[in-house]
């Protein structure tokens, strides 16, 4: 396969880290070297289309793009592989001769892509990292037996189709084989992104926090655009209407934190106006369920005037 020239943006050219990486030594790298490991990419979603190309601009070579051996897959590994000079193959025609093999597939495909390359490489002393946040390193543990390092690495960034986020300050959960999460520390840092530990029973709840973070926020956007329906407003208007609050909210949040980032009608005890918030809403079901559990927990967290009559009013059990 003919790749395709890869145009580096400017800034991913200038990124400076305030930590040395760590120097790791890997299958084909002479002693003393302080070359790059080669990687090999196993899936070309979302996210293996972001970290391939970031690492390809932070001068990592990518020897492959592994995937299934279905049209649609095989299509989205050529794609991805024109774009960072690698070469697109399916697991059984792989050659697997990077020291770090990336695992970059949906959570239930993980184990069974282990399972289907246990025996079609040498694995000792190789490098196998997974970037799931909700699984730990032992989904890779066929992969250990056979003599690998294996780790979880999972940037705390959201990915969809039609958007590219950079790495760059991103942070990235690490948690495995000692050997592994040095490896995953460099990679991390040379991507200019920030690498922290986690331990392994916090996984569940690390992730938990990024739903939280991002596509339960996407929800709540969505029942928000509902809600602007009630007002007679359209979804793509309620969206351009809402974005100087969402933006000026967020730099709030970001300067003050949540505290003295929350206003409007708890924060002020109108007990009023929360009364005829929820008969609006009795119409849309879905959101005055939303509200309810949205306004308790902040009844819980943040600041409220009046706050006993509030938690009479939003209680379960009120109709």
């Amino acid at each position: 396969m003919n790749a395709t020239k890869l145009t580096i943006p400017n800034r991913l050219m200038r990124r400076r880290h305030a930590e040395k990486p760590d120097s790791v030594m890997l299958p084909g790298m002479p002693a003393g070297s302080s070359a790059k490991p080669h990687i090999a990419i196993v899936g070309a979603g979302n996210l293996a289309s972001a970290l391939a190309a970031e690492l390809r601009a932070a001068n990592y070579t990518i020897d492959e793009v592994i995937s299934r051996a279905t049209r649609e897959s095989i299509r989205k590994a050529r794609a991805l592989a024109g774009k960072v000079e690698a070469s697109a193959t399916t697991i059984d025609c792989a050659r697997f001769r990077s020291g770090v093999i990336w695992f970059c597939v949906p959570d239930r495909e993980i184990a069974r892509a282990a399972e289907s390359l246990r025996n079609v490489a040498d694995w000792k002393s190789k490098i196998a990292l997974h970037s799931s946040g909700a699984l730990t390193s032992d989904t890779l543990a066929l992969l250990r037996k056979r003599g690998a390092s294996v780790a979880s690495v999972h940037p705390l960034m959201t990915f969809v189709n039609g958007s590219r986020p950079s790495l760059e300050g991103v942070p990235f959960a690490l948690e495995g084989d000692p050997k592994a999460v040095r490896a995953a520390r460099s990679l991390v840092l040379n991507l200019g992104a920030k690498p922290f530990s986690i331990r392994r029973e916090h996984k569940a709840a690390y992730h938990a926090w990024g739903m939280f973070a991002s596509p339960l926020l996407v929800a709540l956007l969505a029942v928000t655009e509902r809600v602007a329906g009630t007002a007679g407003i359209k979804r793509k208007e309620a969206r351009e209407r809402m974005l100087p609050i969402l933006r000026q909210t967020l730099a709030n949040y970001e300067r003050m934190g949540a505290p003295l980032s929350f206003s409007g009608p708890i924060v002020r005890g109108d007990v009023e106006t929360v009364k005829k918030h929820l008969k609006i809403l009795r119409g849309i079901p879905p959101a005055r369920e939303v509200y309810l559990a949205l306004a308790r927990a902040a009844l819980r967290d943040l600041p409220a005037k009046n706050r006993s009559e509030l938690t009479s009013l939003l209680s379960p059990g009120r109709r």
